[in-house]
């Protein structure tokens, strides 16, 4: 909705289009809570958004002032109609994710500002993503905002190199999107498929178009189809996280898997290789079953994803397929050298590798990794590894 209307005002008055937006879903909250849910939410969402448009349009005189000379010349029985059609939303969501990521900010901003106005991001989910501060977040955010104001251009249909150029920032706004969803920093939910599949689809969009159809992106539709295969498997009835050992894999999608397959074939043509390639490939193999290589070839694809991006959760991921080579014993100094000592998933790694020979440690990163989140799940499930290894004790 923020997208169509963005669309329609110009990317100068996204604010508009926010504000627009959160009111309608705020009648939503007062008008469902006593009269109940309507019979097609979705339709009942934007007539009321498209109503608070007319209205803006007919009574602020501060719009009037600022729209395009061809709305200021319309009349109030001429006022443009916002559709919300399938092809409008894939379009204008597409149209914006391209807009924001433009160049005049930098990359980090930019994907920083896509996650909030096209992804309702908070700012402490966007600091998660970026393992920030939500404070240099906020006023990141601000000046990237701030520029793009000073810029005031318009969404339209981009050149050709434009397109090319922007595609990296669309790709990482896209895959955190994915992540956010996946392992969920809200409180309530620690799997948000809504998040997973909205990823997926816009990256289904980005293969409609000949020029953003590249092998990384079919590798990155790879790795969300891949990943997004485990999500029925990752919780048990009660909400807890299932460890990837313990899950059941007849719990697997294998329809998705079989998408995977097909997108990381499309994305073998030529001769690029993106960390998607190499993250897709990982979790291909953790979708294999029964394959003696299995671990090896994950840790191998690991090497290679550090040495061209690095990241301290990519280490902490090898770390993991380290110990499953070569044992937990050996894998722990690869931990300590991390040294990610306010990371819950740093701390959950050390309570999993000490928890063979040394319970006591163990029990004490888990304690630590424990006070480190606030996510539910995640709290029960560390619980139940605390009180598994007192029963050793």
């Amino acid at each position: 909705m923020t997208a169509v209307i963005g669309r329609h005002f110009g990317l100068q008055h996204i604010a508009i289009a926010e504000d627009i937006v959160s009111e309608t879903f705020l009648i939503a909250m007062n008008s469902w809570a006593e009269k109940g849910i309507p019979e097609n939410p979705t339709a009942w969402l934007y007539t009321v958004a498209k109503n608070k448009l007319k209205d803006y349009l007919k009574h602020e005189k501060i719009f009037n002032d600022k729209v395009s000379p061809v709305l200021q010349a319309a009349s109030q029985s001429e006022l443009p109609e916002v559709e919300f059609s399938p092809e409008n939303i894939n379009d204008s969501v597409l149209a914006m994710i391209f807009a924001v990521c433009s160049p005049i900010n930098p990359p980090s901003s930019q994907i920083a500002l896509a996650l909030q106005i096209l992804c309702g991001f908070s700012i402490t989910e966007i600091a998660h993503a970026f393992l920030s501060n939500p404070e240099t977040i906020r006023k990141r955010i601000q000046r990237a905002r701030k520029q793009l104001r000073e810029d005031n251009f318009e969404i339209k249909t981009l050149e050709k190199e434009a397109l090319i150029s922007r595609l990296a920032a669309v790709h990482t706004t896209i895959y955190l999107l994915f992540n956010e969803g996946y392992l969920s920093t809200s409180e309530n939910q620690v799997i948000r498929q809504d998040l997973c599949s909205e990823a997926i689809r816009l990256a289904l969009i980005l293969t409609t178009n000949n020029i953003t159809n590249t092998p990384a992106t079919n590798a990155l539709l790879a790795l969300l189809c891949y990943q997004s295969s485990r999500l029925q498997a990752r919780l048990n009835a009660d909400g807890e996280l299932i460890l990837f050992d313990q899950q059941d894999t007849s719990l697997w999608n294998q329809e998705l898997i079989t998408q995977g397959h097909h997108f990381i074939i499309n994305a073998c043509t030529g001769n690029e290789l993106s960390k998607y390639h190499l993250e897709a490939g990982i979790a291909y193999w953790h979708t294999t079953i029964g394959n003696k290589n299995k671990w090896e070839n994950i840790l191998s694809l690991y090497n290679e994803l550090l040495l061209i991006d690095y990241s301290p959760i990519t280490a902490l991921n090898r770390t993991f397929a380290y110990a499953k080579v070569y044992g937990a014993e050996t894998s722990i100094q690869e931990a300590l050298k991390l040294n990610l000592s306010d990371n819950y998933y740093y701390h959950s790694l050390l309570g999993y590798l000490y928890s063979e020979n040394h319970v006591q440690l163990a029990i004490s990163h888990y304690q630590k990794a424990k006070s480190l989140t606030q996510s539910p799940a995640e709290i029960k499930a560390i619980d139940k590894e605390i009180q598994a290894l007192k029963n050793l004790l």
